[in-house]
């Protein structure tokens, strides 16, 4: 038989995934969790299982809720480089959004020394980032196969520092973010690799 759930379960997800993206994995406690969610040990066990679990969960649903405008902008763009470029507005927007919960993704803090440490977690981690480095690496093998993009240019390694300068760009945003600032930054960048 199975229990049913006496909480909103949605918007005790909803509310979880703020607390994780605004505070990260390690500092957010199972009593914040609770007090977030607005329900109680027995229910949160008996439904969610663990913090960690729980960590998972809301994961995926930033992924499906944030993520998702990011590589949807990338695919649908009529270039890749438009794509990519695409790409970087749907972060910007995500860090001008007065609703974001933090200035770092969530799942590029999911890098972290105490995330990092738990063989789940850093194996979630690593498909976070390559789920991104993926999409770009398609991206641009389509549009090189088709000759739309420099011959010199190797889709699998510029993905890669795409990806790599991306968590950079969060973690300066949590020093000092101007929209203007990072357009620039992010047109050069880009401009130097050839998109």
């Amino acid at each position: 038989m199975t229990r049913k759930i006496n909480f909103d379960y949605e918007q005790a997800l909803d509310r979880a995934t703020a607390l994780f993206w605004q505070r990260g994995y390690a500092e957010t406690g199972l009593r914040d969790l609770l007090k977030a969610m607005e329900i109680g040990e027995g229910s949160f066990y008996n439904t969610l299982k663990s913090k960690k679990n729980l960590y998972l969960l809301c994961l995926d649903r930033y992924e499906a809720q944030i993520v998702q405008r990011r590589m949807v902008a990338l695919r649908h763009a009529p270039t890749a480089a438009e794509g990519v470029r695409a790409f970087f507005t749907e972060v910007l927007n995500t860090l001008d959004d007065p609703q974001t919960s933090s200035r770092l993704c969530m799942v590029a803090a999911m890098v972290s020394e105490e995330v990092l440490s738990q063989p789940e977690l850093a194996a979630r981690a690593k498909s976070g980032l390559e789920k991104v480095q993926d999409t770009l690496f398609l991206r641009l093998s389509e549009d090189k196969a088709a000759g739309t993009l420099p011959e010199t240019l190797e889709p699998q390694e510029t993905a890669a520092i795409i990806t790599t300068w991306l968590q950079g760009l969060w973690r300066m945003a949590l020093i000092e973010y101007q929209r203007p600032v990072f357009e620039r930054r992010i047109a050069t960048f880009l401009g130097a690799l050839g998109l």
